[in-house]
């Protein structure tokens, strides 16, 4: 590990916990995008990467919708909140029950607005109440359709079908999202490198109606940025 990587690792766990506690003394919706949207361009900072938003007109400016984005790194919650910083609507996160546990992300992800996702529980009722519940109160639903990182070499890995389970049963609209110039790279070339100005492009595209049945959201989702 280099003195770049390691300064880098050590700020990015002095980060995520001092924000995490901020999260837990949040109050309301509208505090918590704040916190997350700060810790994200703080982070974003320090690694020298700019975040380039395409097509934010197509943000939603008000309703509420099921953010659905292409996966390869860790930091891609952190790229969408400031790509979605001028919008009022605020988005739980589904987050994996590794990252509940995690000595570095536990307390900033338990209290950041976030939906459990336990893969390994028998019974997934409890989930899609707390979907539902969400769903509810106004707010919005993030997620990563792919269900992990891609780690591939090509651009977009398969979709599950919770996705569009979520947006059917709870009768919102999908928000496509990808994320593009191979993020994962310019963040490994960041954590080496940081004195270099790098930059991801955020590109956003027309909601994908729940109702439509003509084709898959996947395949909508590949259309619309032509993957």
């Amino acid at each position: 590990m280099t003195f770049n990587q390691l300064k880098i690792a050590l700020y990015a766990t002095y980060l995520t916990n001092i924000y995490g506690y901020k999260l837990k003394q949040a109050s309301s919706s509208k505090e918590k995008k704040k916190i997350r949207t700060e810790y994200s361009k703080r982070l974003l900072k320090k690694l020298n990467i700019e975040i380039k938003v395409i097509n934010e007109e197509k943000i939603p400016k008000e309703g509420q919708y099921l953010l659905i984005s292409n996966h390869r790194t860790i930091i891609d919650p952190t790229i969408i909140e400031v790509a979605t910083q001028n919008r009022e609507i605020f988005g739980h996160w589904i987050s994996k029950k590794e990252l509940y546990d995690s000595f570095f992300f536990g307390l900033f992800v338990k209290n950041a607005g976030t939906i459990l996702l336990d893969r390994e529980s028998s019974q997934m009722s409890g989930f899609f109440k707390d979907i539902r519940k969400v769903v509810k109160s106004g707010d919005s639903v993030y997620i990563f359709p792919e269900g992990t990182r891609n780690q591939s070499d090509e651009p977009l890995g398969e979709f599950k079908g919770g996705a569009e389970k979520i947006a059917k049963m709870n009768k919102i609209d999908m928000l496509p999202v990808f994320i593009k110039n191979r993020a994962d790279k310019i963040l490994s070339d960041a954590i080496k490198d940081s004195s270099v100005h790098r930059v991801i492009e955020v590109e956003f595209g027309d909601l994908i109606g729940y109702k439509d049945t003509q084709t898959s959201y996947e395949d909508a989702y590949k259309r619309i940025f032509g993957i």
